[in-house]
């Protein structure tokens, strides 16, 4: 069943990626423009990364299913 999921999965940690990406150019901004506390769309970002994340790793688990005895 796991086998399903793979794309979903795929396309979930390509959009964790993104968001990381989209993180870190915010912070290369603040940081140009001389801030010195973070910017508020990069906690945001970075908040919805580790959720997208959780994602990801929730449809790498093995089919629970499969781990009972029936």
């Amino acid at each position: 069943m796991s086998g399903e999921f793979d794309d979903i999965r795929q396309r979930l940690e390509a959009i964790a990626e993104e968001l990381a990406d989209l993180a870190i150019v915010r912070l290369r901004e603040s940081i140009d423009a001389g801030g010195h506390e973070l910017p508020v769309d990069e906690k945001r970002l970075t908040r919805a990364r580790r959720a997208v994340e959780k994602a990801a790793s929730i449809l790498r688990e093995p089919d629970d299913l499969h781990d009972l005895d029936l």
